[in-house]
């Protein structure tokens, strides 16, 4: 079964838009969880407009599935990873005054930095993984990297998806089967959601882990973030 981590960044934005604790991140993350979430992610970016430090720190305390804590590997988020030492810490390439993340990594030209960063996550029990694009040379370098898993930038297969589904999604699946075979497991995110979930999942059965958050928590206010979750899971089986 291909885990379903809910991005709850958009709860913080909203929350950070009035001021004051509502609504509340914890308890969010926390009913994402009883509602069959299988992980909460949070991209904690340095001008703090959505998650904040605290909200990291804090979540630490009551999430019970997996934690995958997003971001580029500055001085502040290695030591988060340090401190908080979640499931997974994913590698995202962007710097620090974009609106979202709408890039994979250039392997050879950061080779180093992501080397000594996935060895050091290694020592800290925590799981690495690393935002990139359907380049196969940069697949391959992924695969010389030591990292465990690679999450596959589906923007472009979202922007794609309602001209032709499995054109949109054949790069994937070749990049998918060529990660399998370099070792790496497959995550995947960026504008996921209910209409192109299932095709994607279908045409790669072996995706580990979905990371979803700005379509989920748009659908949780049409039917509910209980019924929301419960959609999406259904999704991927």
């Amino acid at each position: 079964m291909t885990k379903l981590s809910v991005n709850i960044n958009k709860i913080a934005t909203i929350r950070n838009a009035r001021g004051g604790n509502t609504p509340n991140v914890v308890k969010v993350a926390i009913d994402c969880e009883r509602f069959g979430a299988d992980g909460i992610t949070v991209h904690p970016r340095p001008d703090q407009r959505h998650i904040t430090l605290q909200d990291v720190y804090d979540l630490k305390e009551v999430v019970r599935t997996e934690f995958n804590i997003e971001g580029y590997p500055d001085a502040r988020y290695i030591r988060l990873i340090e401190e908080i030492r979640p499931t997974q810490a994913t590698l995202v390439p962007d710097p620090p005054n974009v609106l979202t993340s709408s890039a994979g990594w250039n392997i050879k030209e950061n080779k180093d930095l992501l080397k000594d960063l996935i060895l050091q996550f290694k020592n800290w029990n925590v799981r690495s993984s690393i935002f990139i694009e359907t380049d196969l040379k940069q697949i391959e370098a992924a695969g010389k990297l030591g990292v465990d898993r690679i999450e596959l930038y589906t923007g472009p297969y979202a922007d794609n998806f309602e001209k032709d589904p499995q054109k949109a999604v054949k790069e994937y699946v070749n990049t998918a089967n060529f990660a399998k075979e370099c070792g790496l497991e497959i995550n995947a995110g960026h504008d996921l959601s209910l209409a192109n979930l299932r095709n994607f999942k279908l045409n790669i059965p072996f995706l580990a882990e979905v990371s979803i958050g700005h379509a989920l928590i748009s659908d949780a206010l049409y039917f509910g973030l209980e019924n929301t979750i419960q959609q999406y899971k259904y999704q991927l089986r």
